[in-house]
């Protein structure tokens, strides 16, 4: 950014949004965000109004659907078409592995360390006969770009999935190269999106994948049961749903007249919606994705660079290793560090009030737009106690 990051919006945020991090440094995202007060009390006159369910409005409720899904195009710089609502990340890759025009021979690529919801979906393909390879990763642990792109150049290779952030170590993929590999070689990019929306800007139009799954409730602050998939436009109508939800026909918008089954899917990503879809938690997800954009993708982001500065210079200064990338190209909001005692160290965090995970040997530190750097010094020393 061109401009200096304004600290007092975030402080502002805070305090008004968050104002439980007064007690507790939660630094735990990647596992689970927090919902700002809003949201919460969004949800709180939702639940009162659901208990009368007199006081809700079914047009209203499904319009209201709609601006989430607008919500979400803003977020990617999307078409609203292209958005479908979703319960989880898995919906989505699901609807890519089943969905994808893929045959017997074709083979799949995906990267080792993987979150398992991007891995079993397209293991689940060796029953139809096409193969799925786990590329190594680099001596680092990160994903070997290098190979991904020398793979998809196969004619064999028509699939490349990948989470654009590392849930374990926070590497955020060059989808950029990833996705001019892609177009050259006339292979699908499917994205694992939820460790890195809403802390790592993302521009469809930018950088082009085919299909992008994202749950919200880590990123995005918002609840369980909310997120969302992108299909590109081009694609939507050559992929069947392999399932179907009665509202993905055209028609079923009339409630009124339904047994006529005379409507074909809907030419939108809605053709892949199961409903009924959680009312209450994607409205709840269009609340906490406003304030992010009202933030900006862009400065919570540099934020997060502030932040997380102070346990890169301790871990620079005493030789503890960073599993995470902190270079600009790959950096992202999770740093994963590896003490001497991983899980001794984890509990001591925890006991002074610091919510962190433990993954895959190391402690994962994850904070957001409320954290500020003066609780990553904490961080520091404790760590520096630890040894």
């Amino acid at each position: 950014m061109s401009n200096p990051i304004d600290q007092a919006v975030f402080h502002a945020i805070r305090e008004v949004e968050f104002p439980w991090a007064a007690d507790t440094v939660y630094m735990d995202n990647a596992a689970i965000g927090p919902l700002p007060e809003r949201t919460r009390r969004f949800l709180d006159d939702f639940t009162r109004r659901r208990a009368a369910p007199y006081l809700l409005n079914p047009p209203q409720l499904h319009d209201s659907l709609q601006e989430a899904r607008t919500v979400v195009a803003r977020l990617l710089n999307a078409g609203t078409d292209e958005i479908g609502l979703a319960t989880n990340t898995s919906f989505g890759l699901n609807v890519a592995a089943q969905s994808l025009p893929l045959e017997p021979g074709d083979a799949v690529l995906i990267s080792e360390g993987e979150f398992p919801a991007n891995v079993y979906p397209w293991l689940r393909l060796k029953e139809r006969g096409i193969h799925v390879e786990l590329a190594p990763r680099t001596a680092a642990g990160w994903p070997d770009e290098d190979y991904l792109v020398e793979r998809v150049h196969d004619p064999a290779t028509r699939a490349l999935t990948i989470s654009l952030v590392q849930f374990s170590n926070g590497y955020r993929a060059d989808l950029a190269r990833l996705g001019k590999a892609c177009r050259e070689a006339g292979c699908f990019l499917v994205v694992d999106g939820i460790q890195a929306i809403g802390q790592v800007a993302f521009d469809v139009k930018e950088t082009p994948v085919d299909i992008l799954a994202c749950g919200a409730q880590k990123w995005l602050l918002s609840p369980w049961g909310s997120g969302f998939v992108y299909v590109r436009r081009e694609l939507l109508e050559v992929l069947a749903p392999p399932v179907v939800g009665w509202m993905a026909f055209e028609g079923t918008d009339d409630t009124a007249n339904l047994t006529g089954y005379a409507g074909g899917l809907r030419c939108d990503a809605r053709r892949f919606e199961l409903n009924t879809l959680p009312f209450q938690d994607l409205l709840a997800m269009t609340v906490s994705i406003n304030m992010l954009l009202e933030l900006g993708i862009d400065n919570v982001a540099e934020w997060l660079r502030e932040v997380r500065q102070p346990l890169v210079e301790f871990a620079s200064r005493c030789g503890m290793p960073i599993v995470s990338p902190t270079d600009p190209d790959h950096e992202s909001g999770i740093v994963s560090i590896v003490p001497a005692r991983p899980r001794e160290t984890h509990t001591r965090l925890n006991a002074a009030g610091v919510v962190c995970s433990l993954r895959e040997g190391a402690i994962r530190i994850a904070p957001h737009c409320y954290n500020t750097p003066e609780e990553m010094e904490k961080v520091a020393s404790i760590l520096a106690e630890s040894g």
